[in-house]
């Protein structure tokens, strides 16, 4: 059977903020000129805003470049940073950083605390009220080339397969999606993108992409604990100090408060665990005082891009470019990437209106490169390029460090460090301490599927497993002999479990996809690289309420 097709001026692959920024831009800027170009997006998720998940404090500097009047359209940034705290934490008490000495990346006077599921969901309401055609449930997954090897738009995954991959009863095709330009904005480790990635060598000359695991909690709290406004974020316990990561608890409106932890994903010992860290580091007094009385309302996790633009790959190819977090765009010293998502995706967006203007299809957009390196997105990034680095040279050093380098050389430091890939940063277990964590009190700390169950995740048993291992012996032969199952502990949703068949059976490992939040951490920490994550069924996944 042959796929049906439909064709487009530019398709968009992710609703998130770079994807439903290019397309509002697109539209925007097509009809000040008296152009009529069709603009089209897909996404996963089950709905605009169901699979974005991020602290989040927004920097509203490009929001207000694409819409001058957001806080009359309603835009739903409704606290604004009222004050800062950054604090050192030891096992029982930390120091807080005098506002003085901090770094100006870590000031938030202008910003806003906001849970973005929602900002990505109004943003849909203004594309689709431009005119976009906006399709949530369908997963774009395959990369579809022209007879010249260009890019011409992507093909949406088949329903109703067994897991077998054969067709089931309910079996429907998927589409095929032609554009003249195709934008992928799929966020962080995004599959599309590394299938691009590696046909167009986009990483030659690059570092290799950072990373870290971000876990977060939405939690209702008492009156007298709520602070809006208050944003806090933390270094130190409970990871040690040569790994690197931190917390921050944000209060929003509505005696809400987002709590969470990053863990960065180049920790050395395999039987760390990023989500009993974050379990663990909610007991701190510094933390626990905002939470106690309580009720945790939502949990979710996702990777973010931390590398910084020695690590960001090339933007174009033949057809289409990267944005967003596909591209590593998120400002990891700032803590936070929703702003340079939305300007890639507006300046990714004019350079494909120009071309199309030119009568121009599927070359590559060289004036998105151009423009980015000429913005003040480039700028801010240039500034804090080294950031990442100088932290995998512990906490202690590299604050130091990088508070010289932003506080006495302003960033602009005439060096530029280098990132390695996290994925071959684990130790063997042998030659590490076992880590022994708490047991959850079911108040204040949980376990992975209380959790899980939180993230409204569903997905249709009876399809293909979206975990592809591309060699079914190494979880057994490589990971467990040398690594104890690393795939156990990081995993943020107990995807992976080794399991014993009767009393005395080998172990294998078993893959419970069903309970994938799409972080994608598997795909970036496997320590041969032999787990590959793919799309599954449309519409599958988290449903993140307004995370």
């Amino acid at each position: 059977m042959e796929r049906e097709s439909m064709e487009f001026d530019v398709l968009i692959v992710g609703g998130g903020p770079a994807g439903l920024a290019a397309a509002i831009r697109l539209k925007q800027q097509a009809e000040a000129k008296g152009q009529d170009i069709s603009v089209c997006l897909i996404e996963k998720g089950a709905e605009i805003g169901a699979h974005i998940l991020s602290g989040a404090v927004m920097d509203p500097r490009a929001l207000t470049e694409l819409f001058p009047d957001w806080k009359e359209r309603g835009a739903p940034l409704n606290t604004a940073v009222t004050e800062d705290r950054v604090i050192f934490l030891n096992e029982t008490g930390g120091r807080s950083i005098p506002t003085g000495l901090l770094p100006d990346c870590f000031l938030n006077h202008g910003n806003y605390i906001v849970r973005l599921g929602n900002v990505a969901k109004w943003l849909g309401e203004q594309a689709e009220a431009v005119g976009v055609e906006i399709y949530p449930g369908f997963a774009g997954a395959e990369v579809l080339f022209d007879e010249d090897g260009a890019v011409k738009g992507v093909a949406t995954g088949d329903m109703g397969l067994t897991r077998e991959g054969e067709p089931g009863p309910h079996h429907q095709l998927g589409m095929e999606l032609h554009a003249k330009y195709t934008l992928f904005a799929e966020g962080c480790r995004g599959h599309l993108g590394k299938v691009l990635e590696a046909k167009y060598n986009l990483r030659d000359g690059i570092d290799p992409q950072t990373y870290g695991l971000g876990l977060k909690e939405l939690w209702e709290v008492p009156a007298a604990s709520h602070q809006p406004g208050l944003v806090v974020h933390t270094a130190g316990w409970p990871l040690p100090s040569d790994t690197y990561g931190g917390g921050f608890a944000y209060h929003l409106e509505d005696n809400l408060v987002a709590v969470g932890y990053v863990v960065g994903l180049n920790y050395s010992n395999p039987h760390l665990s990023p989500f009993e860290e974050f379990q663990r580091y909610k007991t701190h007094p510094e933390i626990r005082k905002f939470l106690d009385g309580g009720k945790r309302l939502a949990y979710g996790a996702r990777a973010i891009t931390a590398g910084g633009l020695q690590s960001q790959p090339k933007l174009v190819f033949p057809g289409g470019a990267l944005i967003g977090d596909d591209a590593g765009f998120l400002n990891a010293a700032r803590i936070k990437g929703s702003h340079a998502a939305i300007k890639s995706g507006m300046l990714a967006a004019d350079a494909a209106l120009e071309a199309l203007t030119a009568n121009r299809q599927r070359d590559a957009l060289t004036a998105f490169p151009e423009a980015f390196r000429a913005s003040w997105l480039h700028e801010e990034l240039h500034k804090t390029r080294n950031f990442k680095p100088y932290m995998k040279r512990g906490l202690w050093l590299g604050s130091l460090l990088f508070g010289i380098d932003q506080k006495v050389f302003g960033g602009k430091t005439p060096w530029t460090l280098h990132n390695t890939a996290d994925h071959d940063k684990l130790k063997p277990a042998a030659e590490c301490a076992k880590i022994d964590y708490p047991k959850p009190d079911g108040k204040l700390t949980f376990d992975r599927l209380s959790s899980v169950f939180l993230s409204n995740t569903n997905h249709e048993e009876e399809q293909p497993c979206h975990l592809r291992l591309k060699d079914p012996s190494v979880p057994i032969a490589v990971n467990l002999a040398l690594y104890d199952a690393p795939e156990q502990r990081y995993c943020p949703a107990g995807v992976y479990e080794i399991v014993h068949d009767g009393e005395a059976g080998a172990p294998r490992l078993q893959i419970n996809a069903q309970n994938c939040v799409h972080c994608k951490t598997c795909d970036i920490k496997d320590p041969t690289q032999n787990i590959n994550w793919v799309v599954p069924q449309g519409g599958e996944g988290p449903i993140y309420q307004g995370m």
